[in-house]
């Protein structure tokens, strides 16, 4: 093994890739240096322990900062409104689709009932992901979040679950458009899931523009996408001198508008 794990490290070399993850250094003016790293939210048990290359960026960093901070055990869906039952708020089609997938995946319908569009579209996300082998507690984020207060390192949110569900709460049509294009795109977004994790176990992309399955319409990649990399590229530019791991989901560093463009 040891042979094999010395060769994939010189391919990684000879590709360019510098890591054997999703990552990039950026150097900003004023001596603040950004390792980005593209997060899965949740991942497969051999996603854990961490590279240990990874953990030792963490340890010279003078903070960690992640999306959000998902390492309490508080959920940031209590107090969500309640809504009129699916019947009243999708068209048959559109609910024939969810039985279906619904019943796909054993989760029951009636549970759902009354329940924001975009968390339904969520937890049959989710429910997608753990069918696939993922776990929350084996993903990226959170593992450096338990990493970062091992080692009494400060943490920073780049926007916090409650604006997280701020930003859900706003979108049109109590979300429906995201839960189209769950139901629309659901077996794309498992290969995509399968190639994020391809990402971390075996070999992340060496083009930052490489080509990714769509699984938004464009109206919901501006809201969910870009406009939260211009969001994120104005908070890591006002930071002050200093390195810092940044976490973001991998999606964030590659295709149109990514982060690492944005903040070149």
């Amino acid at each position: 093994m040891g042979l094999l794990h010395q060769l994939k490290r010189l391919w990684q070399s000879l590709r360019g890739a510098p890591y054997s993850w999703p990552a990039i250094d950026i150097s900003l003016p004023g001596g603040r240096h950004l390792h980005l790293v593209g997060s899965i939210h949740m991942g497969t048990r051999d996603m854990s322990p961490l590279p240990p290359k990874l953990l030792k960026k963490l340890q010279q960093a003078d903070a960690l900062i992640v999306e959000a901070d998902i390492s309490g055990n508080e959920t940031p869906f209590d107090d969500l409104p309640s809504c009129a039952p699916l019947a009243e708020r999708l068209s048959e089609a559109q609910l024939t689709q969810l039985q279906s997938i619904a019943d796909e995946q054993g989760v029951p319908l009636a549970r759902l009932d009354t329940q924001p569009l975009w968390q339904i579209a969520m937890v049959m996300q989710a429910t997608q992901a753990q069918k696939l082998g993922l776990r929350p507690d084996y993903g990226i984020d959170y593992q450096l979040l338990q990493a970062a207060r091992q080692a009494s390192l400060p943490v920073q949110e780049l926007e916090g679950a409650a604006s997280q569900i701020a930003l859900l709460l706003q979108l049109p049509d109590d979300g429906l458009a995201l839960l189209e294009d769950t139901l629309t795109h659901w077996h794309t977004n498992a290969r995509l899931l399968q190639v994020m994790i391809g990402w971390w176990l075996e070999q992340p992309p060496g083009d930052r523009n490489t080509p990714l399955p769509n699984t938004f319409s464009q109206s919901l990649y501006d809201i969910l996408m870009l406009q939260r990399n211009q969001a994120w590229r104005d908070t890591l530019l006002a930071l002050p001198p200093g390195r810092y791991v940044v976490a973001v989901g991998a999606l964030h560093l590659y295709g149109e508008g990514n982060l690492p463009q944005m903040l070149k």
